[in-house]
């Protein structure tokens, strides 16, 4: 187990892990301000969104910057940690938000640890948590899912697995494909579901729709969205998690997925509490 560490302000001989603004500059702060202007390498995952934080921000800073994104990440990685290593105050910034949240910088932050390199946080602004907030719904117990599979089969899937769940639900999703998850959302979780839809965080065009997950279909489909999408969708009752119509609807995404019949009943009964028997019976009377 690692030993506890504290951290006031950086250090020499670290990395440090920095959050950037989701929309509005306020959001930047004075710490991870500091953080950059001190940084002899700041590795971004944008360098020419960088510049312009840096710039729009008033930050003065004379070290190097380097690109640090999906496609580098392996090798990128190594160099960086052998420059904290050299003594180099090191720090990685996303485009947007918290690092490693759906961005880069979970491998870098996994071989650091590995490697034995000092690493900290300068936290900001994060989408997920900034949503969860604004939707209205649960906040007690949560859980953030990312971006849910594009290809309809494997998304169903997705959902499936998650229909009985009773955390309230954050998934990132693009405008384009908004519309098309919360169809799928529908088939998986039922119509009345409680959920939230927010776009432009933080921004002049900050919006957050609330409602029922017929109602969101309704208002996606009727404009034209444009910007990042924050989907939080609420928990299942904790009664009944699942209806044995919406358990059913769960057998069916599976096996369209390409689940055997018996497995998905199974698991579906496994995580609804219905009777595996009757909903493999029932899917049955459905061929």
């Amino acid at each position: 187990m690692d030993a506890p560490r504290r951290h006031a302000e950086t250090t020499a001989a670290e990395l440090t892990l920095a959050a950037t603004p989701i929309g509005n500059l306020g959001d930047l702060t004075d710490r991870v301000k500091a953080v950059l202007g001190q940084a002899d390498i700041i590795a971004a995952e944008d360098t020419r969104s960088l510049h312009k934080l840096l710039h729009a921000a008033g930050v003065q800073f004379s070290g190097t910057v380097v690109s640090h994104h999906e496609h580098n990440e392996a090798e990128s990685s190594k160099g960086l940690i052998e420059a904290v290593r050299q003594g180099k105050r090191v720090v990685f910034v996303p485009e947007a938000g918290m690092p490693a949240i759906s961005d880069p910088g979970y491998r870098l932050t996994q071989e650091a640890i590995a490697a034995g390199v000092d690493v900290t946080v300068a936290p900001g602004a994060s989408a997920a948590m900034t949503a969860l907030v604004l939707s209205g719904l649960p906040t007690d117990r949560f859980a953030f899912e990312g971006f849910i599979p594009r290809k309809a089969g494997e998304k169903a899937t997705a959902l499936a697995a998650l229909a009985a769940e009773t955390r309230t639900l954050i998934f990132y999703e693009s405008p384009h494909r908004t519309a098309e998850t919360l169809k799928a959302m529908v088939q998986a979780f039922g119509l009345q579901r409680q959920a939230a839809v927010a776009r432009e965080l933080t921004k002049l065009h900050e919006e957050i729709a609330r409602g029922t997950l017929a109602e969101l279909i309704d208002w996606a489909e009727s404009k034209t969205l444009k910007g990042e999408i924050v989907i939080v969708v609420g928990p299942a009752p904790a009664a009944a998690q699942a209806t044995f119509d919406q358990a059913l609807a769960q057998v069916r995404a599976l096996v369209d997925a390409g689940e055997r019949l018996k497995a998905a009943t199974r698991q579906v009964g496994q995580d609804t509490g219905h009777s595996a028997r009757e909903l493999y019976n029932a899917a049955l009377e459905d061929r």
